[in-house]
């Protein structure tokens, strides 16, 4: 498909591209086009055909539900069962504008546009060329933001273009998008209302109006395995660039510290403005810390730079989740899949790692003894594997046979073949490693609230996963092979060929000894407790 580009900078004297641009939608095409908050990809919301090709461009799961767009307050009555009284208030005070409103569907809008649930999102957006390509195509508009799924939302035309050039109609260039991040998404369709998803409109804004709105839990965390988002941006990793993306949460001398240390090479610390001459890695500026709408307005141009500019992992300084900043702090969640590093306040964390059959289990039970908090990266991985998304994934690289009958994951056949050899052990910590990092962050941040005296992570995979940059000291536990091979067969009720396997497919004792500060003997007769005592009083001092 050849892609067509037209620019619009003036409503009035480009109404002949206007109507253009409204017949492409109308009659069943899909274009990008600007808005006041990011571009969006549109097409006719009560059209099944013209909504699935949006999915289909995008890379979108179906069960995410898209924002209908209505060029003015006359558009909401046909889509939606009844309008709720509050609406109309809430329309006055920000319509047009950044505000999309859930309520109960219509038969008019298809499934395919409200993700399959009772429920549709509206909002009517006040940049003219939007509004005007909305009125032109007659139609309500479905009009998600105009990337591939999961990447940093566009602002300029010239986003768009890297993603969708060639699987779209058109492409409406109208310059950079004023705000940067999404609509403020909120439902009354529950009671109370909720706030589902922060924008430039704020909670205390919306409270004048809805006195009892509530944030939802999942502008702060991932949904459940089983729960479904009721409006875009709540899937847990979203708005992310091919870097890996830690979130830092603390002083500006702590961040320094953190990120000389962890950097390297090829990371890259995203700051505010004025701070990027202070760290020893490259630095790249994306606004005033006290000011969110610059924050905001940069935000995804300068993720989507850390990509252009070739580097794989970006500290990001983490804003005051105030105002529009909540929005940002929303944003950078599940851009950075939940790993947020409070680099103020933070019990010690020692990651606990070494081959299969060392006899993790039993050291971490040590230091749980001593007043660590156990955080296991089995119980993790198990949790991991009940999200939907990642059953899929590992369904498509292992084999569909691996999923019983019931929806659960055949741990025992997935084990065998991922650990068939080195590649397929990759493939696997690639598809898990993201779900079980959101996971151990969580439960840090209990730990943090606990009484204990530290955490332990006790994870195999641990120096091939994101986990290890939440770890203050690293220890391998190590034990002859002979050792190994009896205890895996004992504990897994496998064959000494099957516990081979797994062995050979992980990295030899050397590699975890070289990359880790402490190591831990636990072979058979051997007392390691004198070795643990040394490395727990090292991590409380």
């Amino acid at each position: 498909m050849k892609t067509e580009i037209i620019r619009i900078e003036d409503v009035a004297k480009d109404s002949a591209l206007i109507e253009k641009a409204g017949a492409v939608l109308r009659e069943g095409g899909i274009a990008a086009v600007p808005t006041e908050t990011v571009y969006g990809l549109a097409a006719n919301a009560l059209d099944p055909d013209a909504v699935r090709k949006i999915f289909e461009a995008k890379g979108r799961p179906s069960d995410n539900p898209l924002i209908v767009h209505v060029a003015d307050l006359n558009g909401v009555a046909p889509l939606v069962k009844e309008v709720d009284k509050r609406f109309y208030a809430l329309a006055e005070k920000f319509w047009p504008g950044p505000l999309t409103v859930v309520m109960k569907k219509s038969s008019l809008v298809p499934d395919i546009t409200s993700g399959g649930l009772d429920t549709v999102a509206v909002r009517c957006p006040s940049h003219p060329v939007a509004n005007a390509i909305i009125r032109a195509a007659g139609v309500p508009v479905a009009a998600p933001s105009a990337n591939t799924s999961g990447k940093p939302s566009p602002t300029t035309a010239q986003h768009v273009c890297d993603d969708m050039s060639g699987k779209i109609d058109l492409i409406v260039d109208g310059g950079k998008c004023e705000i940067g991040v999404e609509s403020t998404v909120i439902t009354l369709a529950t009671e109370p209302p909720r706030l589902l998803r922060p924008g430039k409109i704020t909670p205390e804004e919306l409270q004048e109006f809805l006195p009892d709105l509530i944030v939802d839990s999942a502008v702060f965390s991932e949904l459940s395995g089983t729960e479904k988002a009721q409006s875009p941006g709540m899937k847990y990793k979203h708005y992310s660039p091919e870097a890996e993306v830690v979130l830092l949460r603390g002083s500006l001398e702590n961040t320094i510290r953190y990120v000389n240390k962890y950097g390297n090479a090829e990371s890259v610390a995203v700051c505010f403005t004025g701070e990027k001459n202070m760290f020893d890695v490259p630095a790249v500026e994306y606004g005033l810390e006290d000011d969110g709408l610059s924050l905001a307005s940069n935000l995804f141009y300068v993720l989507r730079k850390v990509d252009d500019l070739g580097f794989s992992r970006a500290f990001v300084r983490c804003p005051k989740p105030v105002g529009l900043g909540l929005a940002v702090y929303n944003r950078l969640l599940r851009s950075a899949a939940f790993h947020v590093v409070d680099v103020d306040k933070r019990l010690p964390v020692i990651g606990l790692t070494g081959p299969t059959g060392a006899g993790k289990s039993t050291v971490a039970q040590y230091f749980v003894k001593n007043g660590f908090y156990l955080i296991d990266g089995d119980v993790l991985a198990r949790e991991a594997v009940r999200n939907k998304e990642v059953l899929a994934n590992l369904a498509k690289e292992f084999g569909a046979d691996i999923i019983n009958e019931d929806g659960s994951l055949n741990r025992r056949l997935t084990a065998d073949r991922a650990f068939a050899t080195p590649e397929k052990t990759k493939a696997l910590n690639a598809i898990t490693h993201p779900t079980i990092t959101a996971l151990t962050y969580i439960e840090i941040t209990r730990a943090d609230r606990s009484d204990s005296k530290g955490v332990i992570i006790d994870a195999a995979a641990l120096l091939q996963s994101p986990i290890i940059n939440m770890c203050d000291m690293l220890v391998c536990v190590v034990a002859p092979r002979d050792e190994r091979v009896r205890r895996i067969v004992e504990r897994d009720g496998i064959t000494v060929e099957q516990a081979l396997t797994r062995i050979n497919a992980q990295k030899p004792e050397s590699y975890y000894i070289e990359n880790t500060q402490y190591t831990i003997s636990n072979a058979a007769g051997e007392d390691f407790h004198a070795k643990a005592d040394e490395i727990i009083a090292a991590a409380l001092k």
